[in-house]
C-alpha cells in the first residue's frame, strides 16, 4: 500500500522532482528497459539520541520527545520508499528504540525488503541498517563485522546475487555477485584519531579479502556505502583510491580527487559543512594493488603529513628521523622514536609492534638494517598512487571486446544529493531530515574483464 504521503508528493512534487534530477532516481528501472539499473542509497539519518533541539540545554534531545523523533522518521520512510532504491544503507539507525525498528522493519520488509540491523558495540544505542529489495536480489550471505575499538564502530558485509531483471547480462553460467559494505566511521575529534579510522577502514578491506578468499570468489563488483566521517583530502578517501575505489557521485559528474569543494553532505556539531558520504565502487576489471602495501602507503602518506604540517622540510625530516644518529641513515630504535613522537604509536590505537615492522621492511628497500637517504627520499617524495589503467577493451557501447576471462561489473550511470542545495556546496537551512543529505546512484550492469593483484 503506497502511504499518503507518497501519493501526495507524488502528485505535488512532479515538477521538482523533474528539475532536481531525482526522476532518474526514482524511475531509472523502467526507463532503462534496454540497459537494466540497480540504485543504492546511502543516509546517515541521524538518530534521536544525539539530535540536539536545544543550544541552550544540550542535554535536551529528540529522543526524548515521541511526536518529533517519529514524524521525522516516518517522513524518512516516506521518503525511502518513494525513491525505492535496490539498496538502502542507513547510519545512526536507532537500534536502542523497538518502537521504531519495529517501524522500519515492518515497513520496508512490507515494501519488499530484506533487513539486516546492527548495533554498535558497547550499547551506544545506534548502529546500521542494510535493506536489498527481493525483486533484485538474492541474499547469498551476511557477515557482521566489530571493529572492537574506540568508538566501537560497526560495519555490515552483504553478499548478494543479481536475478532475473539482469538475466540478459549473463554470459553463460556466469553469476551476477556484489559484496556491500554498509559502515560509519569515528569522527575525527582530533588529529590523533585519524590512524584509528585508517585503521577501520584496513580492517574492512581486510575483511572483505578474507571472505573471498574463504568462498573462493572471483572477483566481483564491491559496493562500500556509509558515513566515512571524512573528506575527499583526507587519508582515507586516498587509502580507498589506491585499492582502486572510485567515488560514484563524483564519477557521475567528471569530478576528479582534486574537486573538494564542488559538494557537500554534512553539516556537523560544529556548523561546520563538508562532504564526507560516499556510495564507493570497485570493479572487477581493476588492477589491485596488495593491500598490505597500499596500508603502508597510506601510514607513511600520514607520517608525511605531520611531519609537513610542522614545517619540516626534506632534510629536516630526515634530521629529525636520525635523532642522536652520527651516521647519514636512519636506525630503526630512531624511526620508532620518531614514530611515538608523532602520536603514531606509544598507545593502545596505534599502530601495533608488527605495524611498525612492516612500515620498516618497506621503508628498508636494501634490507641492510638501515634507511640512508636515498631510502628516505623514496618515501618522502612518493605520492599517493591512484589505480592503474583498467583491463577495459570496450565497444562503445560498454561491452568488452577483450578475450580475457569475463565477468560482471557496474558503470555509474547517475549519482543526486538530496537535498539539491547541497550539490553546490551549500547547506539549506529548511532541511529537517537529517543533519546528512541522501546520496543516490544508478548503476548499470556490463560486462567485464577480471583483474588481477599488481
Amino acid at each position: 500500500m503506497i502511504p499518503k504521503f507518497a501519493k501526495t508528493m507524488r502528485t505535488k512534487m512532479k515538477g521538482r522532482i523533474s528539475r532536481i534530477g531525482s526522476y532518474a532516481i526514482s524511475s531509472s528501472i523502467r526507463d532503462h528497459q534496454q540497459q537494466p539499473c540497480i540504485t543504492c542509497t546511502t543516509f546517515n539519518i541521524l538518530a534521536p539520541i544525539y539530535k540536539r533541539l536545544s543550544n541552550e540545554d544540550q542535554n535536551f534531545r529528540e529522543s526524548d520527545c515521541r511526536t518529533y523523533w517519529f514524524g521525522r522518521n516516518q517522513r524518512i520512510l516516506d521518503w525511502l520508499l518513494y525513491e525505492r532504491s535496490s539498496i538502502i544503507c542507513l547510519q545512526e539507525f536507532w537500534v536502542g528504540n523497538e518502537e521504531l525498528v519495529d517501524m522500519y522493519e515492518k515497513r520496508l520488509s512490507d515494501a519488499g525488503y530484506v533487513n539486516f540491523k546492527l548495533a554498535r558495540t558497547n550499547n551506544r544505542g545506534d548502529g546500521l541498517l542494510t535493506a536489498v529489495h527481493k525483486d533484485y536480489f538474492r541474499v547469498v550471505n551476511y557477515r557482521d563485522l566489530l571493529f572492537n575499538d574506540f568508538g566501537d564502530r560497526v560495519a555490515q558485509l552483504l553478499h548478494v546475487e543479481l536475478i532475473d531483471p539482469f538475466s540478459q547480462c549473463r554470459n553463460g553460467d556466469l553469476r551476477q555477485e556484489i559484496l556491500i559494505v554498509n559502515t560509519h566511521l569515528l569522527f575525527p575529534h582530533d588529529s590523533s584519531l585519524s590512524l584509528v579510522r585508517l585503521h577501520q577502514v584496513y580492517k574492512i578491506l581486510q575483511h572483505v579479502e578474507s571472505y573471498q578468499k574463504e568462498h573462493n570468489l572471483k572477483p566481483i563488483p564491491i559496493i562500500l556505502c556509509g558515513d566515512w566521517n571524512g573528506s575527499k583530502r583526507g587519508h582515507v578517501y586516498k587509502f580507498l583510491r589506491s585499492q582502486g575505489f572510485v567515488s560514484s557521485y563524483d564519477t557521475a559528474h567528471q569530478y576528479t580527487d582534486a574537486d573538494a569543494h564542488k559538494w557537500v553532505s554534512h553539516r556537523n556539531h560544529r556548523g561546520n559543512i563538508c562532504g564526507v558520504d560516499f556510495i564507493w565502487l570497485l570493479n572487477p576489471n581493476k588492477y589491485r594493488k596488495l593491500l598490505k602495501a597500499s596500508w603502508s602507503e597510506a601510514v607513511f602518506g600520514m607520517f608525511k603529513c605531520l611531519l609537513r604540517r610542522a614545517s619540516l622540510t626534506e632534510t629536516d625530516a630526515f634530521a629529525f628521523l636520525k635523532a642522536d644518529n652520527d651516521g647519514n641513515y636512519i636506525t630503526y630504535s630512531g624511526f620508532c622514536e620518531a614514530l611515538e613522537q608523532l602520536n603514531l604509536t606509544g598507545h593502545k590505537h596505534g599502530l601495533a609492534d608488527e605495524e611498525t615492522k612492516d612500515l620498516w621492511v618497506q621503508a628498508d628497500i636494501d634490507g641492510n638494517g638501515v634507511v640512508d637517504y636515498k631510502e628516505f627520499q623514496r618515501i618522502w617524495k612518493t605520492t599517493w598512487s591512484d589505480q592503474r589503467n583498467d583491463l577495459n577493451d570496450e565497444d562503445e557501447d560498454g561491452f568488452v571486446k577483450s578475450s580475457l576471462e569475463q565477468t560482471i561489473g557496474f558503470s555509474v550511470k547517475n549519482a543526486v544529493l538530496f537535498p539539491p542545495e547541497v550539490e553546490k556546496g551549500r547547506w539549506p537551512e529548511n532541511y529537517s531530515l537529517s543533519d546528512h543529505a541522501r546520496l543516490t546512484v544508478v548503476f548499470s550492469p556490463i560486462r567485464m574483464p577480471c583483474s588481477r593483484l599488481s
